[in-house]
Parts: C-alpha cells; sequence; structure tokens
C-alpha cells in the first residue's frame, strides 16, 4: 500500500512539474503590443490585404501574446514614410512594398521589384533558398529595420492609357505615372514620369494631368475604377513580375525578442507569401475578364519593339546603379546569377505560355475565343 501511495504521489508530483513548466512557459513568452501601418489599404486585395491575414495568424499561434495593431495609411504615418518612422522607432513596424525609400536605399528597389526579373515563385526561391533574406537584412540592419519577406504577387499592368501603345515613338513625351526603376527606365525612353499616390490618380487620367498610369494587378485596379477614365489595359507587367511586401520591424523592437517569438514572425510571413501567391494568382483570371467584358476595356499587349527598347534602357538602369551602389551591385548580381542558373528550368520544365491559345481544340469552344 505504501508502495502505491508513493507511486500515485510521485506520478502527481511529475505531472504537476509538468504542468507549472509549460504555464511558466506560456507565461514566459515575449507579449508584443506593435502597431503595424500599413503601405497600401488593407481592403486592396493581394497587394495589401496579406498584412491583417499575417498579424490574425500570428494572434492565433501565440495564443493572443503577439497582437499587431492595424492602422491604415495616413492614420499614423504615410505608406511612402513607413521606411523612415519604423527606422526612428517612431512605428514599431509597417507591411509595406520595398522601393519607397530607393533614394536612400537603392538595394530596397531590387527587393520591391525588378524589371524583366523574376516571377513570384522564383523571386521567393530566391529569397528564402538563395539567401536573398539574409542579404537584405544586413542591408537594412544600419537602418534599424528587419525586413521579413511577407508577401508577393502576380505581375502588375505596364498601364492604363487613353490610347493603344503601338510603337516606340508614342513613349516620347508620354505623361505616365510610374514607380521605382521602371519610371527611371521610362525616363530613359523619353517619357515624363510623376510618381503620384494611388488616391491622386483616378483624378489625374479624367482630367488629363497624365495619359498613363500603372498601379497594380487587375483585380485592385478595377476596385479603383481605372477603368472609366481609361479604356486601354496593358500587358505584360514588364517593369514589376513579381511585387514584393515586407513587414518592417524596428531593429531594437526585434532583438528584444524571444527566438520562440522571432520563428512565429518569421513563419507567419513565409505562410503570408505562400497566401499573397495564391489570392493573387486566383483572381486575376476573373476580373481581367470582367475588364473587359463588363467595363468595355481593351487588354493590349505592348508591342516587342517597346518591350525589346525597355529592355535595353533596363540594363542601362541597373549597370549605373551598379556603379554607384555596392549593395545594389551585390544584390543584383545574386539576383542574376540565381535567373542564369533557372533560366533553362523555368524555359523547359513548363508548358509554353502559348501552349493553350496555340492549341484551342484540344481545349474546348471557350478557350479558342478567350485565348486562356
Amino acid at each position: 500500500m505504501l508502495k502505491r501511495v508513493t507511486k500515485h504521489a510521485l506520478a502527481i508530483g511529475v505531472a504537476a512539474a509538468v504542468t507549472a513548466g509549460v504555464t511558466a512557459g506560456a507565461q514566459a513568452q515575449d507579449k508584443v503590443r506593435w502597431q503595424m501601418t500599413m503601405g497600401f489599404p488593407s481592403t486592396l486585395p493581394a497587394l495589401a490585404d496579406t498584412g491583417p491575414w499575417v498579424a490574425e495568424q500570428l494572434d492565433k499561434m501565440s495564443g493572443g501574446n503577439i497582437d499587431l495593431r492595424v492602422f491604415e495609411p495616413g492614420k499614423l504615418v504615410k505608406g511612402t514614410e513607413i521606411y523612415d518612422a519604423v527606422g526612428s522607432g517612431k512605428v514599431d513596424s509597417g507591411y509595406v512594398w520595398a522601393g519607397y525609400e530607393i533614394g536612400k536605399l537603392p538595394a530596397a528597389a531590387l527587393y520591391g521589384a525588378v524589371p524583366f526579373g523574376m516571377e513570384p515563385a522564383q523571386f521567393a526561391a530566391w529569397m528564402l533558398e538563395k539567401g536573398g533574406q539574409e542579404m537584405m537584412e544586413e542591408i537594412y540592419a544600419p537602418q534599424n529595420i528587419v525586413p521579413l519577406f511577407c508577401g508577393t504577387i502576380s505581375p502588375e499592368s505596364a498601364g492604363w492609357f487613353t490610347f493603344p501603345l503601338e510603337n516606340l515613338d508614342q513613349v516620347k513625351g508620354l505623361k505616365i505615372r510610374f514607380a521605382g526603376l521602371g519610371g527611371e527606365i521610362l525616363q530613359k525612353l523619353g517619357a515624363s514620369v510623376t510618381l503620384l499616390p494611388g488616391s491622386e490618380l483616378f483624378e489625374a487620367l479624367e482630367k488629363g494631368v497624365i495619359d498613363a498610369t500603372e498601379f497594380s494587378l487587375p483585380v485592385v485596379d478595377e476596385q479603383l475604377g481605372f477603368y472609366k477614365v481609361a479604356k486601354f489595359y496593358h500587358l505584360p507587367g514588364w517593369h514589376q513580375p513579381s511585387t514584393n511586401q515586407y513587414l518592417y520591424i524596428n531593429k531594437k523592437k526585434w532583438d528584444d525578442l524571444d527566438e520562440q517569438t522571432q520563428a512565429m514572425f518569421r513563419t507567419a510571413c513565409t505562410a503570408g507569401v505562400a497566401k499573397s501567391i495564391a489570392r493573387a494568382e486566383g483572381t486575376q483570371g476573373a476580373a481581367l475578364e470582367r475588364l473587359q467584358n463588363e467595363h468595355g476595356v481593351e487588354a493590349v499587349e505592348v508591342p516587342e519593339e517597346v518591350l525589346v527598347a525597355l529592355k535595353k534602357a533596363a540594363n542601362e538602369v541597373m549597370a549605373e546603379y551598379s556603379a554607384k551602389d555596392e549593395n545594389f551591385k551585390r544584390v543584383y548580381d545574386s539576383m542574376t546569377e540565381f535567373m542564369d542558373e533557372n533560366s533553362q528550368w523555368h524555359r523547359m520544365g513548363y508548358l509554353p505560355r502559348d501552349w493553350r491559345a496555340n492549341h484551342p481544340e484540344l481545349y474546348g469552344d471557350d478557350a479558342a475565343t478567350t485565348g486562356n
């Protein structure tokens, strides 16, 4: 009887110790109460709604210990000011496109989008498997920012035009809103480029202040109503084959977190990458059909002569930035090396892009009329 009591007491003691350890571990986990300011309105699908989704997953994974409070653009700072605000500690974190800080940190533009660069899956491979994330953290560390790769979306359009782009001569003198490296490339071809915030683009097109604008994916552009003032929607998105979002975190705040909490942030952001790819690719086909069939938009392919000229200008811009900024060169060289390594697989591993369009009889009459 004594042995039974002793064993029973021992079992109770072990169970209590385990429970106490688990409870203590849960209590020891960091409690995070941060602001997360948005670079774009969270209502914009794929482009921005991944940010709040990541915040929700962190809340669930941590049992409520991680609370990222989402603030829309302008509530704390403008979307274009997140880099400075996070670095200075004015805000704790922000979900943003990398690239607005090109004037202060040129390499950031490459992380935002590379003209004629990698598509979403390729970019994710380079970031997560080929050292892109580690390199980015090194470059941003002196700016007091930890940038976590947290989303990537399908190509943006080449722009909404008030006329169809048919030749290179039309680019000269073109008044267009464009962001990032793509804008500098267009300037080399004689375009007059301005960077207006998204909230001003509709009116600028309507009043003729600009002839054309790029902004985002078909599903986002449809929501913003550009089709009401410009009817020619140009593809492909040569300037942004992928558009990449990040969770910028103040470095001091990050360094104060324990490893478990940091791991949850990294995991949630990696999930955000998968979520954004799926959401972006899953919504564009229907949106493009609506733009054409319900809103009277004409989808226009950018002429090859224009694409060739843009690529030549892109080579010049990349060479110029690489010559004057060591980090830009280091990042661009790494990207180029991976694209070279991946090129044969990317070309031969998948069916040709025009396979279905060239063989509509194998897919039915719908394919013959839509080219999908």
